[in-house]
């Protein structure tokens, strides 16, 4: 069942489940798209819908894609991709936000964006519970019944089902390949970081869930350090002032303290000293875990795809 939005804002700054997405065309539209309207839904226009599934696990996954203006108009030209996790929501706010940012002439470069959905068919939750966590420990808050830690299966997915696709169909610049994850999204990005850090070459990582079991992500990190002398990657973490812990405090944390995290992870990075390692980390004021995403992801975007 799908949902309708009045405009674009809306769907920009909603999770909009089950939006649909129509075929490119074959230019950037110099109006507004006209929708279809009769109750119809709403449709992100100039964008594309792709079934690939994981031969492994047999799950079927989607990919949604969004070429840039130029992109027709440019046929030897190659882009940077942004590959984005939890595209139900983060799709259309990032493809919107990308637009904004350019409307008074170019402040970030054009890209192709590449949103992974959750699997078909199942509930959002259950599906990044289970795909975007690195061990089977999953929190005490989870469902009864929730799977977890499944997280390396689906990085195989990743770099042997989705990148191939989009790298076969699209004229991609496979030096300039981006991972951007929110929460448990950027848990997997950290995973991806230190177990197969050539996968990407930069990672917006926004309030990742470092807590989860009791760290791991930075035994993770630790592990790599112990193996490697460097670490070649384009790294912007960013996470909320209210997501610190402060009990009392309802706009902050009541169990975990993720700035206190996100501080840890910028400080043994810091250390390694890695030459081919750039870093930024920032903590946002006034944001907390559900609002600082479009936020930290218009930063992310200036940080890592600025004008060339």
């Amino acid at each position: 069942m799908h949902r309708r939005f009045p405009h674009a804002l809306l769907i920009a700054l909603t999770t909009c489940f089950g939006a649909v997405v129509s075929p490119a065309r074959a230019q950037a539209p110099s109006t507004p798209k006209v929708q279809p309207g009769d109750g119809h839904p709403y449709e992100i226009a100039d964008s594309e819908v792709w079934d690939v599934p994981d031969p492994v696990s047999q799950r079927g996954y989607q990919v949604f894609v969004a070429l840039p203006p130029s992109y027709a108009k440019q046929p030897q030209r190659r882009y940077p991709v942004l590959y984005v996790t939890d595209a139900d929501y983060a799709f259309p706010i990032i493809r919107q936000l990308a637009r904004r940012l350019n409307v008074e002439g170019p402040r970030i470069e054009e890209f192709i964006l590449v949103g992974l959905s959750y699997g078909k068919g199942e509930d959002g939750g259950a599906s990044r519970q289970r795909d975007y966590t690195p061990t089977p420990n999953g929190p005490s808050t989870a469902p009864p019944g929730s799977i977890h830690g499944q997280a390396q299966a689906y990085q195989r997915y990743l770099r042997d089902q989705a990148k191939p696709f989009i790298t076969a169909r699209y004229r991609t610049d496979p030096a300039r390949e981006i991972f951007l994850g929110h929460s448990y999204g950027a848990l997997l990005g950290t995973q991806i970081l230190f177990t197969e850090p050539g996968l990407f070459s930069g990672y917006i990582l926004g309030s990742p869930s470092l807590w989860y079991d009791k760290r791991h992500a930075l035994k993770l990190e630790a592990s790599y350090a112990k193996q490697n002398q460097d670490l070649k990657a384009n790294v912007y973490l960013y996470v909320g002032a209210y997501e610190a812990l402060r009990k009392g405090d309802r706009r902050y944390n009541q169990t975990v303290d993720m700035v206190a995290d996100n501080r840890a992870l910028e400080a043994a990075l810091q250390s390694r000293k890695y030459p081919g390692l750039k870093l930024k980390s920032v903590v946002l004021n006034d944001e907390d875990h559900l609002t600082v995403a479009p936020r930290g992801f218009t930063q992310g975007l200036k940080y890592l795809l600025p004008v060339r």
